[in-house]
């Protein structure tokens, strides 16, 4: 992604877009090249992220805690004060979101596009394991 030569963002992953993505732990660590602070944030209870993101080796520098969304862009943006604040989102809802709390909004395929970042496919790689398993029992 080009930040205009500046690493002076905050970048914010909705949890859907998070997982969204082939490799989290490697989206992260791609983005602290080019943000200040980078984390998740997501309507969800704070133990579904919390799972989601250990998970995925994903260290975050926030994240929403029992905040919904909204309230946690509002938070995080006067919580951390750089020139840019970019939230990535998957649908209309979220772009709806970052308008309102006047955070630039990127879809996640855009920005894995600008990133260079591997999209998941549609599969959950981590339920077939499992289901497979439950076949084999006797």
């Amino acid at each position: 992604m080009d930040s205009g030569g500046s690493t002076d963002m905050t970048l914010a992953f909705e949890l859907e877009a998070l997982k969204a993505l082939a490799d989290p732990n490697a989206v992260f660590n791609n983005a602290r090249q080019w943000t200040e602070y980078v984390g998740v944030v997501s309507e969800k209870p704070t133990y579904v992220v919390t799972n989601f993101t250990r998970k995925h080796r994903v260290r975050q520098d926030f994240f929403s805690g029992p905040r919904g969304v909204e309230e946690s862009l509002e938070n995080i943006s006067g919580q951390f004060d750089t020139d840019r604040h970019v939230f990535v989102g998957v649908d209309d809802e979220d772009e709806a979101v970052a308008d309102a709390t006047g955070w630039e909004f990127l879809h996640v395929e855009d920005a894995a596009e600008a990133a260079g970042w591997t999209l998941a496919t549609g599969e959950s790689v981590d339920e077939a394991p499992e289901e497979q398993a439950r076949d084999d029992w006797p």
